[in-house]
C-alpha cells in the first residue's frame, strides 16, 4: 500500500476516534444549553422548588421557569438547577450565599418524556400539540445516537477491511461517516431551532442570558470532523482501487 494512503487512513482514523469521543461526551453530559440568572433574593421556598422540578408528571413551562431562575443546565439526557446545599441554611440572604453552598441537582428526562408532545402554549394541554417543536425535541435526541451507532458500524466495517487486507470496504466506512456527519449536523440544526421556538413561546425573565453550552460545541466540532474522516476514507479506497486497476490492466498487456 502506497504511503498515501497509509497516511490518509491513519488521519481518518484519529479524526474518526476524536469525533467519536466528542460525541459520546457530548450526549453524556448536561451542558447543551445553560441559563446565567442572578442569585434570588431568598430560597425560603426550596422544597417547593424541588418538588416542581423532580415532579414525574412534568409542565414544560414549570421546570422551564426553574431553569431561567435558578442557573439551569440542559443535556439530551437531564435537566439542572443550582441550589443551596441542605446542610446550609436555605432562608440565608444571596450576599451569604457562597458558591462553595451551592450544589446543582439534576432530574433525568424518561424515555416517555423524551417522546411526550410539546403543546402550541408550554404548559398548557388545551392549546393544541405543537408538531415541529414535539418533532424537533425527538431528533435531537434520536439523531446522536443514530450518529454514534454509524460511527461504530463504520470502525467494525474498518477493522474487517484491515483484516481482508482491502482497501475498497473503506468506502462504507466514508459513507458511513458521510452519514454520521449529516445526522450530528441534523441533531444540532434541531437543537437550535427547538431552543429558538421555545424562548418565542417562553420569553426569558429580565437579567437572565441564556447560551450553548460546551457539550453543544462539542457536538457541533464532531460534525466536521466526521466529514473529514468520510472524505479520506473515500479517498484512499478509490484512488487506491482505481491506480490497482490501472497496474493490473499494465500488466495485462
Amino acid at each position: 500500500m502506497d504511503n498515501r494512503f497509509a497516511t490518509a487512513l491513519v488521519i481518518a482514523c484519529v479524526l474518526s476516534l476524536i469525533s467519536t469521543i466528542y460525541m459520546a461526551a457530548s450526549i453524556g453530559t448536561d451542558f447543551w444549553y445553560e441559563y446565567r440568572s442572578p442569585a434570588p433574593e431568598n430560597f425560603s421556598d426550596l422544597n417547593k422548588i424541588r418538588d416542581e422540578f423532580f415532579d414525574s408528571d412534568p409542565d414544560e413551562k414549570s421546570y422551564n421557569d426553574l431553569l431561567f431562575r435558578y442557573n439551569g443546565t440542559v443535556g439530551l439526557w437531564r435537566r439542572c438547577i443550582t441550589v443551596p446545599n441542605k446542610s446550609t441554611p436555605w432562608y440565608s440572604s444571596p450576599e451569604k450565599t457562597e458558591s462553595s453552598d451551592l450544589i446543582t441537582e439534576c432530574f433525568s428526562f424518561t424515555l416517555s418524556e423524551q417522546f411526550m408532545e410539546k403543546y402550541i402554549e408550554p404548559g398548557n394541554h388545551n392549546t393544541g400539540i405543537d408538531l415541529l417543536r414535539t418533532y424537533l425535541w425527538r431528533c435531537q435526541f434520536l439523531l446522536p445516537f443514530v450518529s454514534l451507532g454509524l460511527m461504530c458500524f463504520g470502525a467494525l466495517i474498518g477493522l474487517c477491511a484491515c483484516a481482508c487486507r482491502s482497501l475498497y470496504p473503506t468506502i462504507a466506512t466514508g459513507v458511513l461517516h458521510f452519514l454520521a456527519g449529516l445526522c450530528t449536523l441534523g441533531s444540532v440544526s434541531c437543537y437550535v431551532a427547538g431552543i429558538e421556538l421555545l424562548h418565542q413561546k417562553l420569553q426569558l425573565p429580565e437579567n437572565v442570558k441564556g447560551e450553548f453550552g460546551w457539550s453543544f460545541c462539542l457536538a457541533c466540532v464532531s460534525a466536521p470532523l466526521q466529514f473529514m474522516a468520510a472524505a479520506l476514507f473515500i479517498w484512499a479506497a478509490r484512488t487506491n482501487r482505481k491506480e490497482y486497476t490501472l497496474m493490473k490492466a499494465y500488466r495485462v498487456a
